[in-house]
C-alpha cells in the first residue's frame, strides 16, 4: 500500500471514529481490511481506496471504520466495577432515588453486548430490593455488526467461558446447539442504540451509571477531553462514571474526579464557591 492510501485511510478512519492509525500500525490497515476486498470483489486494498476516493459508497466507508474498532470484550470484565456498583453505588444511588424508584445506565462502546447483559444480570441478582423499579440500560456503539449481534444475544461457548460465573451462565442462558442464547427477561433490559460518541450527543441528558471502558485509550488527548466532558454532562451530580483500569481524568477535565478510593470510578468534581470566586477575583 503506498503512502497516499495510508494517509486516506488513516484520515477517514480518524474523522468518522476518532481511531488514529499510526504509520507503524499500516499492518492492521491490511489484516482488517482484506475480507473487505474480498467481499466486494474489489480485487485489492487500491481498488478500495479507489472506490471510497469516489465518496459515493457510503455504505463501504462505514464497512471499513468498523472493520478497524476494537471489539474485544468479555462478560463481567475486571470485576471491580461490578462489585463496586454492587456493594457500594447502587445502594447509595438507591437510597436517594426512592420516589423516582428509577435508573438509568449508559454503557458507551458496548460492542457485542457482554458488559450491558452483565449490568442487567447484576441488577437481576438484586430484584428483592429493586422489585417495583424501573431501570433503564441504553448500549450504544458505532458498529452496527456488533449492536446486530448484541440484540441477538447468541454467543458461543468460548464467548460465554469468559469471565461468566457458572451459576450466572445456568441460570440467565439457554444452550442451543454450540451456542447460548441469553434469556429474553435479561435481554429485554437492554436497548441497543447506534451512537458515536467522538461526534454524537449522548443518548439520554442525565444517567446515574456510564460505563465508558478501554475506549479512551484509542484516541489522541483532544478527543479524550472533549469525550469526557461529554460524559460529564450526561451523568448525574451523584453518578459515577466507570473507566478501564489504564485510563483516567487527570489533565484532561475538571469536571470529573476519582471516587475516593475507589479505582476507575469517576464523580462530578464540586464547582467552586462562588464567594471564593469572588474573592480571587
Amino acid at each position: 500500500m503506498i503512502p497516499a492510501d495510508i494517509e486516506f485511510l488513516s484520515t477517514l478512519i480518524r474523522q468518522r471514529s476518532g481511531i488514529s492509525i499510526s504509520s507503524d500500525k499500516a499492518y492492521l490497515l491490511d489484516n482488517r481490511l482484506t475480507p473487505i476486498v474480498e467481499q466486494r470483489k474489489l480485487g485489492s486494498i487500491p481498488a478500495l481506496v479507489a472506490a471510497l476516493r469516489g465518496g459515493r459508497d457510503d455504505a463501504l466507508a462505514r464497512d471499513v471504520v468498523e472493520a478497524m474498532t476494537t471489539n474485544e470484550t468479555l462478560f463481567f470484565r475486571d470485576s471491580k466495577p461490578f462489585d463496586l456498583l454492587r456493594t457500594e453505588f447502587l445502594p447509595a444511588l438507591t437510597a436517594v432515588r426512592l420516589s423516582s424508584r428509577t435508573l438509568k445506565i449508559w454503557s458507551c462502546a458496548c460492542s457485542t453486548g457482554q458488559e450491558p447483559y452483565s449490568v442487567a444480570m447484576l441488577l437481576k441478582e438484586e430484584a428483592p430490593k429493586l422489585a417495583d423499579w424501573r431501570i433503564n440500560i441504553v448500549a450504544t456503539d458505532i458498529a452496527r455488526s456488533v449492536l446486530n449481534k448484541a440484540r441477538k444475544g447468541v454467543y458461543t461457548q468460548f464467548e460465554v467461558q469468559r469471565g461468566m460465573p457458572i451459576k450466572l451462565l445456568v441460570k440467565y442462558f439457554k444452550q442451543i446447539g454450540a451456542n447460548w442464547e441469553i434469556d429474553p427477561s435479561i435481554r429485554s433490559m437492554v436497548e441497543f442504540r447506534e451512537n458515536n460518541i467522538t461526534q454524537d450527543a449522548p443518548p439520554l441528558p442525565s444517567f446515574d451509571v456510564i460505563f465508558c471502558r478501554n475506549l479512551l485509550i484509542y484516541f489522541e488527548q483532544d478527543l479524550k477531553r472533549r469525550i469526557l466532558d461529554k460524559l460529564a454532562a450526561a451523568l448525574a451530580p451523584d453518578g459515577v462514571l466507570f473507566l478501564g483500569g489504564a485510563e483516567s481524568v487527570f489533565g484532561l477535565t475538571e469536571r470529573l474526579e476519582p471516587a475516593p478510593g475507589q479505582r476507575g470510578a469517576y464523580r462530578i468534581a464540586p464547582r467552586p464557591d462562588a464567594a471564593m470566586l469572588r474573592a480571587a477575583g
